[in-house]
């Protein structure tokens, strides 16, 4: 998607922007071994030939590119380049730089471009994200939440926002949004937070359903989605679920070996020792790995309510994990607790 098709549109826009912008100088210089490229590398490499074309001091470039966007329909693909020019040139300038991120995101979000900002300004950075906060671009919301993410996929760490703290003041003004992309991104910040800090993130969001609001339930459930993978009781306790309770009455799997490639099937009847949630994961071990996915939850209405389950894990290769071959075992857990477990073979073949 980082390709001659957006990065025509970055340049029609600079161009109508500036008329003395090297046009076809920029193009070229962008276009040339992208092919070779990834994804990110393709995003600096276009920002690099961006930074070229734009032989300006930053505030005056940046007043280019912040009117760029009003000229033509930026999206993610062609605004990405935008956005790594204002992290990698605009760092000495955090106000102009700020502005840029602000009137870019709604068109391409600028929530790795901020983290430079965060780790070098902290304090300064900081109050202009609560002010986003405030904004009634939903965008902009999203980003003073997203981007101060503890643990952002992709985006570097900044040491001082794996503490809880300064970031809770942008959360709590967010929690109860209008927008769920903005809902959805709290409540991934909090289960960022949830995974170096579980009591900090499981006493917020008591206080957040304490407090009330229109959609404080969805987000308290994705938020604390890390935590109850990971059994922990009070994020068991805080959906209402009695730790440790609950039983397997039946687990069977569709067949002894899978092949790699394909799925493996198998059924669940789960029975409730009380009257509540019953929370449903599964995982799958072998030696040196434990990984954890989604069963479901079901409600008893009563001691002894019994439910079945059906469900598929695929074994098809991913670039981000190995499987190889060998012996397996796969755990049923209910409410935190290792209920059951059935074992099984890995085995070479299988569809592509």
């Amino acid at each position: 998607m980082i390709n001659a098709s957006s990065v025509s549109v970055l340049a029609d826009g600079l161009s109508a922007a500036w008329p003395a912008f090297p046009r076809a100088r920029f193009v070229a210089a962008a276009l040339d071994g992208i092919d070779a490229l990834e994804l990110k590398s393709r995003v600096s490499h276009v920002a690099a030939a961006l930074h070229e074309a734009l032989p300006l001091p930053y505030p005056q470039a940046a007043g280019f590119v912040r009117e760029c966007a009003s000229r033509v329909a930026l999206d993610m693909w062609s605004g990405w380049p935008a956005t790594d020019h204002t992290a990698l040139h605009g760092v000495d300038h955090l106000d102009a730089a700020m502005e840029t991120l602000a009137v870019l995101t709604p068109h391409s979000t600028g929530e790795f471009a901020v983290r430079p900002f965060l780790e070098r300004y902290r304090d300064d950075a900081i109050k202009i994200m609560y002010g986003w906060a405030e904004s009634p671009d939903e965008h902009l919301r999203r980003l003073a939440s997203e981007g101060s993410r503890p643990r952002l996929p992709w985006a570097p760490r900044v040491s001082w926002l794996m503490t809880p703290g300064p970031t809770l003041p942008l959360l709590d003004r967010l929690r109860d949004d209008p927008s769920e992309y903005v809902r959805r991104s709290v409540a991934n910040h909090v289960n960022d937070l949830a995974k170096d800090h579980p009591e900090v993130a499981l006493e917020l969001l008591a206080r957040w359903r304490s407090d009330g609001g229109s959609h404080v339930e969805r987000v308290l459930r994705h938020a604390v989605r890390g935590l109850l993978r990971a059994g922990h009781p009070g994020a068991l306790a805080l959906v209402g679920a009695s730790p440790g309770s609950g039983a397997v009455e039946l687990l069977e799997l569709a067949a002894g070996a899978v092949a790699v490639g394909d799925k493996l099937g198998f059924t669940v009847t789960v029975r409730a020792d009380v009257a509540g949630p019953l929370v449903l994961k599964y995982a799958i071990r072998r030696p040196g790995s434990r990984r954890v996915f989604h069963l479901g939850q079901r409600e008893a209405a009563e001691a002894g309510a019994a439910f079945t389950l059906r469900k598929t894990h695929s074994f098809r290769p991913v670039t981000t994990r190995d499987e190889p071959p060998g012996p397996r075992e796969l755990d049923v857990i209910v409410n935190g607790r290792v209920a059951a477990t059935a074992v099984f073979a890995l085995v070479e073949g299988g569809s592509p």
